[in-house]
This record gives C-alpha cells, sequence and structure tokens, in this order.
C-alpha cells in the first residue's frame, strides 16, 4: 500500500503498548490453581526476535533482536543458521525497517523526543549513515517506491526541516544520502499520498475544522481542490486503483455512522462503488496483491481482528494457514515480490506471536522463531470480551482479564484506561494485563466514548467531555464489575497512560471514594497547559482540538472542572505517577504540577522520572524499573496477596 501520510491529531496522544507470541496448539483447560509467579522481567523484556521481513529477492530475511539492551537489526540468508548482525544501535531501540534493494532502511529518535532520523545499512553491515537530519528534525519514509523504474536507490520521505509545524516531500538516495526537495510547498499542504508509480497525486490541508484534500493529475499540473469535509466527517484514502484513476478509501460519507470502503472517482469528484461496510464497526483497512493486480481482502477490528476476502487465492492462503494453526490468530504478510515466500505470523490472547516462513510453491511452513519463548501460554489468562451499559444508555465494549485459578469473585481489580483518547483497546496479548493478572488481579480494558471503530456517533460523544461522560464509562465499568461480584469494593485501582493518566487523576479527582490508589503513566493533569504545550506539527488541528476537548477561552469553566491539577484538594488515594522528560506530547509540566499540588497537600505521591525517555519508557531498564515499582505500589495499596517474583 501507499498510504496517506500525515500527522493527525486522532493519534497524536495515544500510548502504545507492546505485542508478542506462544505455542502453535491451542492452550488446553487447565486445573483451577494458580500458575506460578513469572518474573517481571519475563513480561518486560525485549523479546528474543521481532518484526521479520522478507527480502524482495526472497533469499533473505531480516529481524529485530536485543543487542546491548537495544533491539537492532539482523540478516540471515534463507537456509543458513546464522545470521548477521548489520546495526549496534545503543542509543534507542531501532522500529520499523524495510528492504531497499541491498540496504535497509530504519528509523529512531534520541531519548523519546519524537524527532525521528531516518537511517540506511548495507545488508552486510557496512556504510550505515543518516539520511535526515539528526537533532531537532521529525522525519518519516513517505513511499518506499518499490520496484518503480529509476528509483532503485531512491526513497520518498517528509520530514519538518523547512517549518516545524509542516512535513516537506523530499527525494532521497538511501546510498549517498542526497535529498531533492520534490514540491515547493508555499500552500503549506500537511500530508501527502502517492500513486502506484511513486507519484505524489494528493495533498492535504487543514482549514480550522475543515479538511481539504487536493488532486492533480501527473507531476507536470497543479493541485486542484477536490473535497472539503468537516472535521467530524472521515475520510481516510488508502490507495489508488490499479490504474491510478480512481482512489480507494475508508470512508464515513455520505450519511454513513461506521465508516466504509469504497472506490472514489478522481475525475467526477464522487463516490463509484461501496466495497464493503459492517454495521457494528468501522471498516478501514484494504490489502491487496502488488504482483497480480488484485484487491485481497478487506480488515477491521470488532471484538476481535476481523477479515472478509475479495480473492479467492488468498482466501485459500488463510484456510490453510487457520486450519494448521487452529485456535490462533494468523496473519500472512511481508511476502517477496513472486508472492511465493511469504512471513506468517501466528498468535492469541496468551500466545504473544510466533514466527514462520511460508513457502507457496513447496507448501511448506518452517518456525523461525517465538517472541517470548520464555511465557508459557498455559500459565496466562484468558482475556473476554465484554460488554456493559453506561448510566445514560450506551453499550460500552471491552476486555477482562481474570486471574487464573484464584476465582471470579471478590478480587483485587486494576481498571486499565487506553489512551488516545481516540483510539481503543483490542483484544489480543497484553502484557500489562498479563503481569497485572498473573499477581492477582482482574484487569478491565473499556472503550469508553470516544474509542475508534465503532463510529462517528460513538466517538462524537465524547467531544468536550475530557473529566465527564467519557469518565463516566469508566466508572459504570467498576460499578459493572461490583454488580457481578467481581470487584472487591475496597480494592480497585486506576492506571494509563496518556489519556489514561489523565483518566487516572480525574477517577481520582472527581470519584475519590472509588478507587484505592492510581498510576498515572505521562498523563495530562491541566488541559489548560496541555494545550498551550502541544508539539508544533499538531499546529493545523488546533481548532479541531478545541472542538474535541474545549477552548481555552470559551470553555474555560469546562476546562477548569475537568482539569485535575485544579482539584487536587479532592484527591486523597495515593499516586504513583512516571514521566519521560522529554516528552513533546505531554510535557513534564503536566506531571511536576500535579506532584507539587499533591505534595502541599499531604497525599502520598510517588514520582518516578526517565531523564532518556519521551511518551512512554522503550529503553528495557526503565521499563524494568517502573513495573517493579508498580508492583510494589499496588500490592501495598491494594495487595493481591501474590507472593513476591524472584528477578531474572
Amino acid at each position: 500500500m501507499r498510504p496517506l501520510i500525515g500527522t493527525a491529531l486522532v493519534a497524536g496522544i495515544t500510548l502504545l503498548s507492546a505485542c508478542g507470541s506462544g505455542e502453535s496448539a491451542p492452550v488446553a483447560d487447565a486445573p483451577a490453581t494458580p500458575p506460578p509467579t513469572i518474573p517481571m522481567r519475563d513480561f518486560f523484556k525485549n523479546p528474543e526476535k521481532a518484526g521479520f521481513r522478507i527480502s524482495p529477492d526472497g533469499q533473505y530475511f531480516s529481524y529485530r533482536a536485543p543487542w546491548k539492551n537495544r533491539m537492532n537489526i539482523f540478516v540471515q540468508k534463507i537456509g543458513d543458521t546464522t545470521a548477521t548482525q548489520i546495526t549496534q544501535d545503543t542509543v534507542r531501540d531501532i522500529g520499523g525497517y524495510f528492504w531497499k534493494g541491498d540496504r535497509i532502511v530504519y528509523s529512531r529518535d534520541i531519548n523519546g523526543d519524537e524527532n525521528f532520523i531516518v537511517f540506511s545499512v548495507g545488508i552486510d553491515g557496512a556504510d550505515a549513515k543518516p539520511l535526515t537530519p539528526t537533532k531537532g528534525v521529525r522525519a518519516g519514509t513517505l513511499d518506499d517506491l518499490h520496484n518503480i523504474p529509476g528509483m532503485e536507490k531512491h526513497i520518498m520521505v517528509q520530514m519538518n526541516q523547512r517549518d516545524p509545524g509542516i512535513f516537506d516531500p523530499y527525494l532521497i538516495n538511501v546510498e549517498t544520502g542526497e535529498a531533492k526537495s520534490l514540491y515547493d510547498n508555499k500552500e503549506n499542504y500537511e500530508s501527502w499520498m502517492t500513486d502506484h508509480n511513486g507519484v505524489i497525486r494528493i495533498a492535504t490541508r487543514t482549514e480550522g475544522v475543515t479538511s481539504v484534500y487536493y488532486h492533480r493529475a501527473s507531476d507536470k499540473e497543479p493541485f486542484k481542490e477536490f473535497m472539503r469535509t468537516d472535521f467530524k466527517d472521515s475520510f481516510s484514502p488508502l490507495f489508488f486503483t490499479f490504474d491510478n484513476k480512481n482512489l480507494y478509501a475508508s470512508s464515513n460519507l455520505n450519511g454513513r455512522d461506521k465508516s466504509a470502503i469504497v472506490e472514489y472517482d478522481m475525475a467526477t469528484g464522487k463516490e463509484v462503488k461501496e466495497l464493503f461496510a459492517n454495521k457494528d464497526n468501522d471498516v478501514d483497512g484494504l490489502d491487496y496483491s502488488r504482483k497480480r493486480k488484485v484487491l485481497t481482502m478487506v480488515t477491521w477490528t470488532g471484538a476481535k481482528s476481523e477479515r472478509h476476502f475479495l480473492d479467492d487465492e488468498t482466501k485459500a492462503m488463510y484456510a490453510k494457514m487457520d486450519a494448521k494453526f487452529a485456535g490462533y490468530e494468523t496473519w500472512v504478510y511481508g511476502s517477496d515480490d513472486s508472492e511465493t515466500k511469504s512471513i506468517v505470523w501466528v498468535g492469541s490472547d496468551r500466545m504473544p506471536g510466533k514466527y514462520y516462513f511460508y513457502d507457496a510453491t513447496a507448501d511448506k511452513v518452517e518456525e523461525l522463531a517465538t517472541l517470548y519463548p520464555w511465557l508459557n501460554e498455559n500459565d496466562l489468562a484468558e482475556m473476554k470480551p465484554i460488554s456493559y451499559k453506561s448510566r445514560d444508555g450506551l453499550t460500552i465494549h471491552g476486555y477482562l482479564t481474570l486471574p487464573k485459578g484464584r476465582g471470579e469473585k471478590n478480587l483485587p481489580v486494576v481498571m486499565m484506561v487506553h489512551g488516545g483518547p481516540w483510539a481503543r483497546d483490542q483484544w489480543g496479548y497484553d502484557p500489562e494485563a498479563q503481569f497485572l493478572a498473573n499477581r492477582g488481579y482482574a484487569v478491565l480494558q473499556v472503550n469508553f466514548r470516544g474509542s475508534t471503530g465503532y463510529g462517528r456517533d460513538f466517538w462524537m460523544k465524547s467531544f468536550k467531555q475530557w473529566g465527564k461522560t467519557m469518565q463516566d464509562d469508566v466508572t459504570d465499568g467498576v460499578e459493572w464489575l461490583k454488580a457481578e461480584g467481581i470487584a472487591d469494593p475496597k480494592r480497585v485501582a486506576i492506571y494509563g497512560g496518556s489519556y489514561g493518566g489523565y483518566a487516572t487523576l480525574a477517577g481520582l479527582a472527581f470519584t475519590p471514594d472509588l478507587y484505592a490508589c492510581g498510576i498515572d503513566y505521562v498523563g495530562v493533569s491541566n488541559l489548560f497547559t496541555f494545550q498551550r504545550t502541544i508539539p508544533p506539527y499538531w499546529g493545523p488541528w488546533r481548532e479541531v482540538l478545541y472542538e474535541q476537548v474545549g477552548h481555552p477561552e470559551k470553555d474555560s469553566l469546562l476546562l477548569a472542572s475537568a482539569s485535575p491539577a485544579l482539584h487536587a484538594d479532592k484527591i486523597k488515594a495515593p499516586l504513583f505517577v512516571a514521566q519521560g522528560a522529554n516528552d513533546p506530547r505531554v510535557v513534564k509540566a503536566e506531571s511536576d504540577q500535579m506532584v507539587e499540588a499533591l505534595k502541599k497537600l499531604g497525599v502520598t505521591v510517588d514520582y518516578m522520572v526517565k531523564d532518556d525517555e519521551g511518551h512512554g519508557f522503550r529503553n528495557e531498564e526503565n521499563r524494568f524499573e517502573f513495573y517493579e515499582a508498580m508492583e510494589k505500589f499496588l500490592d501495598q495499596h491494594i495487595g493481591s496477596g501474590a507472593a513476591k517474583p524472584a528477578q531474572s
């Protein structure tokens, strides 16, 4: 796919969680006895191997693995038993990467500042170099220009080098690092989309609360406006049709509540076909075969990950995988250019993930690695999709993880609130939920109003409701647990990161008798100061933020009533706060003011600051320290009674 790349506010303050893998047969029913206490580090240390990719020629595969406590990239020839380490990064974990000819392109930031640097290195580990500025600039890949004639050594990136608030497109030679501006962005377009020939064909710009879309038929023509949408509407271009004339998109236009996959005619400016819709959930994914030039499947998230096949060949391949790995989710991805060799991921809620190499010609599946081989899925807890009614009649969906072998009644509970807030929790392996369940806690994760995937109306019900009905949905989750007899009312904690950290502070301030303690991880505390310190590249969406959260002047009373830092005197439960000093999204001052106010009031508050982190702790040693402190804090205040683990 060649997606529209831009900085979307809805993704702006989401704290991402880790994902992972396990066994290749369904979990058998185990006796109702508690599992062994698993060392904390087993949940949060770096995976043994992860992020597998196959080379375009199908001769090699690559993966990320730990080296000196940081995730680095390794390359191995298919059929060999040893790999070559091609990066030696000790600053930060290497995250996303891809193959470009006989080189690999990857990115990382420094100390969590989110000014990502794009690097290139040979697959033998030689000639590593940065391709974008190494300080003060945020860069990312716009198009890998794969198999485009004349672009064998080039990629397209976007970066805010010219203006911190605007991302411009550049063509970069991955061998020499030579960069060339692709567009004189006098109009300050904010995001870009290429066609299958690597030509920038679509640009977008935000005007207040209006999204404006522009199109050009070729790089020789000027951009012309083809659509305006209110921010409440959703129109997300996915990729062009194979003749590069029309556009596939996920859209809730034309009176829809749930986004559907549609085809849009660029010549007439009209939707011409609905490919797929789901009555309960937004549909946002569409895949295709680059070699065969056919659409393969539609994907979306319901209670679990869902897909609908558009191609018999793809359907047959998944049928083979599903039969071989019955009881698990399977995803085939990362094929070579011939589309005969692929990587297969297999996993579940209790199995973080295994990787397999699939040779379609030989119809052979070979195991490559297990993400966390030290975890036994039989010791882990089931994550169950649940739902309940909010006090005003909305259906709230979520996931309940009960501690294995400890019954289902009168349990200590951790309400774990997701970030975003315009994001969602979903079914699958969650290291935090499993860690807490292993310690004897029930964990409830809820998709409160505003969570994505449930349609326009459910999302819009969150507008200007931070600390109000959004918080009520979380509170109602606690009351549901009580009514079901699951929760011990005196032993309920609340924990979350980013917006979830805000919800923690709001829960303690606005329902002070509900929670025994709270853990705020890089959370917003003051809705006035938060809006004044957003990153410059969020600037175009400031008016949208005012509509969704509240205007600091027009809605000053609302924001004051919903800012926990201004209601610190209501908090009486113990609080643990964790913050990255370099966080560009929720700056350190958000935590500082909360901690200072509580200490003046004599409230117990523990404060952990990491000078080499940003929006969430990514370095392994910092994760260990955070979760060790979390475990002690929860045990002290809602004591699970679980045995203390030995450190690994």
